[in-house]
């Protein structure tokens, strides 16, 4: 993954701040050179005329929203973006419409051979508007979507909201996407060494950048508990949303093929309902840890770093998306154990 071109999907609903931050991102002595491509929604762009003046390269797509065009004018556009002259730039950013789903985006850097092979997807980073987004997840599925699919969010506009609104928002927040880091920021304000180049889409780096995604399951020792958590059954599903998160733990080893297979069939079934998913698994007479994650339909995983001695084997796994029935996954989940092998 070190030779490829990292890339930052930046999105978030209309107005949360996705050009100020992208400003940042072109104006701020880091001595990198980022391409940009900008995703305008409708005929007549004017977001690209927003941007500041540099150096980087500037491509706009004003086709329409970037999740219907992603099979054909992203594609397009990156493949030309790759094919000048080697090294002109480091990085690239994809601003998208305040209307996109991130999902396909995302997609996009894993299904074309091309992208595959010469890019890498750094992060999916969703701007947050502290001030409305309560509103706009009360009536848009897409500002759902754009917090579902990040793996880290800026919560902008904070100076807007006390202090005890501002907590309430981040409960919120995390009850839809309990996975990604949050950063408060003003005008966009945070530093951009935390979300550039994390590398959020490599399977390495998961519990590094996520220290949290192995917090036991409520009921387990050690379960951070907070207003959201159901104390009965350990779910996290939460019934006034629509995009919510579930978490399953097991201290029962699986069998690796079973789990494979069901993880496999999970996707291919229910992706347009499972937005986000990622696990680490004990896997029966194997010392390592398999860790997996998905974007919609689409699947990666293999065994990483070898369990510590001292390190508690157990199985933890969050899935972030609709229509969940926590009770059916849990059963299937345990129906992969070892001791069914």
């Amino acid at each position: 993954m070190a030779d490829k071109i990292p890339v930052t999907v930046l999105t978030g609903y209309l107005g949360a701040g996705k050009t100020t931050l992208l400003n940042r991102i072109l104006s701020e002595d880091h001595g990198r050179r980022y391409a940009v491509i900008v995703n305008e929604f409708g005929e007549i762009g004017i977001d690209h005329e927003l941007i500041v003046d540099s150096d980087e390269e500037l491509f706009e797509m004003n086709n329409g929203c970037i999740c219907c065009t992603v099979r054909g004018d992203l594609i397009r556009t990156m493949h030309a973006l790759l094919g000048r002259v080697e090294g002109a730039f480091d990085a690239i950013v994809v601003e998208t419409t305040g209307l996109a789903d991130p999902g396909p985006v995302a997609q996009t850097f894993f299904v074309d051979p091309v992208l595959h092979s010469r890019v890498s997807l750094d992060s999916v980073t969703t701007v947050v508007d502290a001030k409305h987004i309560a509103l706009r997840l009360a009536d848009s599925r897409e500002a759902q979507e754009q917090i579902a699919f990040a793996d880290q969010i800026v919560l902008n506009k904070t100076e807007l909201v006390s202090s005890d609104e501002l907590d309430r928002v981040e409960q919120r927040l995390r009850a839809i996407n309990p996975l990604a880091p949050i950063h408060r920021a003003h005008r966009s304000r945070v530093p951009l060494d935390q979300v550039l180049g994390r590398g959020g889409f490599d399977l390495d780096r998961i519990v590094s950048l996520e220290p949290d995604f192995l917090n036991p399951a409520s009921g387990e020792p050690g379960h951070t508990h907070d207003e959201h958590c159901d104390h009965g059954n350990g779910s996290d599903h939460i019934h006034d949303h629509d995009v919510h998160s579930i978490s399953l733990a097991s201290h029962v080893a699986m069998n690796a093929e079973k789990v494979s297979a069901w993880l496999t069939r999970l996707t291919r079934t229910r992706g347009p309902d499972i937005l986000r998913s990622k696990g680490i698994i004990d896997v029966k007479d194997d010392d390592r840890r398999l860790v997996f994650q998905s974007v919609h339909m689409l699947l990666e995983g293999d065994f990483q770093r070898r369990w510590r001695p001292d390190e508690p084997r157990y199985s933890r796994l969050v899935f972030i998306g609709r229509h969940l029935d926590r009770d059916a996954l849990q059963a299937e989940f345990m129906a992969c154990a070892a001791m069914h092998a």
